[in-house]
């Protein structure tokens, strides 16, 4: 059965429609198979089949492709992950377990992932897409964990800590993660790779047992 939409816009409507989000899918699928220097807009238009002419309507380069695909991927996720902290009702040991499994399972794990190991690779060469990525996604994200950790100080959970530097014991199990995802991980023997979710759980662990206050400290 057609829906509304199906059968009040025309197809060639519907089409136009979808071209912003088929391109977006395309163009970090190539940035992250290729990177950003090696991937055309020609092959962009190409594997989501339009032409190069259509994809300038929608962006106007490829760094603005770029910053589309990662405000689409990752950047527009912040504003849900701040909202269920606040909306957190559990200890923060629990919330800082959810926020490491939340960030695997939304970003981690798909394809999004790629884009901080290209922009770690490529930032020497185009400082631009560095600062993008520091102002959408590196500073968002350092503040969301200060957020987290400052919770927990403030409930008497954690011990007082450097959070300036804190945040970054958060930040760099992920970033293994990623890195061994998108580089080691195709050609590791199988009785040497990496459960993500095990990894986690054993990092958060770890972790925790340094971060939480106990009694009589």
């Amino acid at each position: 059965m057609s829906s509304p939409t199906d059968t009040t816009v025309p197809r060639r409507a519907r089409r136009k429609q979808a071209r912003p989000g088929e391109l977006l899918e395309a163009a970090l699928n190539l940035f992250v198979e290729k990177g950003f220097a090696a991937t055309r807009v020609e092959e962009v238009a190409h594997l989501a089949g339009v032409s190069k002419g259509t994809l300038f309507l929608y962006f106007p380069s490829k760094e603005e492709l770029f910053k589309a695909v990662v405000r689409e991927t990752i950047a527009g996720r912040f504003a849900e992950w701040n909202g269920e902290l606040d909306r957190f009702e559990g200890d923060t040991a629990s919330l800082v377990r959810h926020l490491m499994h939340s960030w695997w399972e939304r970003v981690g794990q798909t394809q999004a992932a790629g884009i901080t190991k290209l922009v770690m690779s490529e930032a020497s060469l185009f400082p631009e897409i560095a600062t993008f990525y520091q102002h959408e996604v590196i500073t968002p994200g350092h503040q969301l964990i200060r957020r987290v950790l400052q919770r927990g100080i403030d409930r008497g959970e954690f011990r007082a800590m450097d959070l300036d530097h804190a945040v970054y014991s958060l930040i760099a199990p992920m970033i293994f993660l990623i890195m061994w995802k998108h580089s080691l991980a195709p050609c590791c023997p199988r009785d040497e790779s990496i459960d993500p979710l095990r990894f986690i759980d054993s990092q958060a662990s770890l972790l925790l047992e340094g971060m939480l206050l106990r009694k009589g400290s």
